[in-house]
């Protein structure tokens, strides 16, 4: 392992301990679901939280190093889903922190039926317009399924295309996966996106989603990437 990666990893080792801390305190993941990664600068890698790791209890020695090349460097053996990850990286060359859960409320919704695929909840609230936006429902596979990276990737270049991008996917029985330019940014989309399903699921699912002209003004006030 090369000192520059060493050294580039000791920031994400902290970040990711205390945002699995947070998760997990919060009731937003439980026993080993779930998995959360970093981005390194300069092209160095990635840093993930290991395969059945529980992300409130996190030894940031063990976390798993990756190199630029996808080959693991150090630390326990990388989550089943570092495919993902990665490509979620190569896809928006914006994304840093990336966290995948298991949120109750969103597996739930997938129980349930989401709203549509291309956007499994309704824009109920200016702030789910404006903090999340386009959320895409992506079909069942098995946990750590590489299928599901390709079903990912399709989703963020297909709304790049439209002139908008994406902060999040819902996989289906399993969970919503966020990223943004930190940890602060995916945390603000992760926490949102669970609240508004849990409104949407506990009122029924009878509120009538803003109408057009109240989301343009959001665009057009907040720059809402809807």
């Amino acid at each position: 392992m090369t000192q520059d990666l060493k050294s580039a990893a000791e920031d994400a080792r902290s970040e990711i301990v205390r945002v699995g801390n947070s998760l997990f305190a919060r009731g937003y993941v439980h026993a080993s679901a779930g998995n959360i990664s970093a981005r390194l600068d300069d092209g160095l890698g990635h840093l993930i939280t290991p395969t059945d790791a529980a992300l409130g209890f996190l030894d940031p020695e063990r976390l798993a190093l990756v190199d630029g090349e996808g080959v693991q460097v150090a630390g326990d053996r990388a989550s089943k889903t570092l495919t993902l990850h990665r490509r979620i990286y190569e896809a928006d060359p914006t994304a840093r922190f990336v966290i995948h859960t298991h949120s109750t409320h969103l597996v739930a919704l997938t129980l349930a039926g989401v709203w549509h695929q291309d956007d499994v909840l309704p824009p109920i609230t200016p702030y789910y317009v404006m903090k999340v936006g386009h959320v895409p429902h992506i079909p069942y596979h098995r946990p750590g399924d590489p299928r599901v990276a390709d079903l990912v990737t399709e989703r963020i270049n297909s709304r790049a295309t439209q002139g908008t991008s994406i902060r999040a996917v819902l996989l289906d029985r399993l969970g919503p996966v966020v990223w943004g330019p930190d940890a602060a940014a995916a945390l603000a989309v992760l926490e949102e996106l669970e609240e508004t399903a849990r409104l949407w699921l506990t009122t029924d699912r009878k509120p009538t989603p803003l109408p057009d002209d109240a989301i343009a003004e959001l665009r057009a006030t907040f720059g809402a990437a809807w």
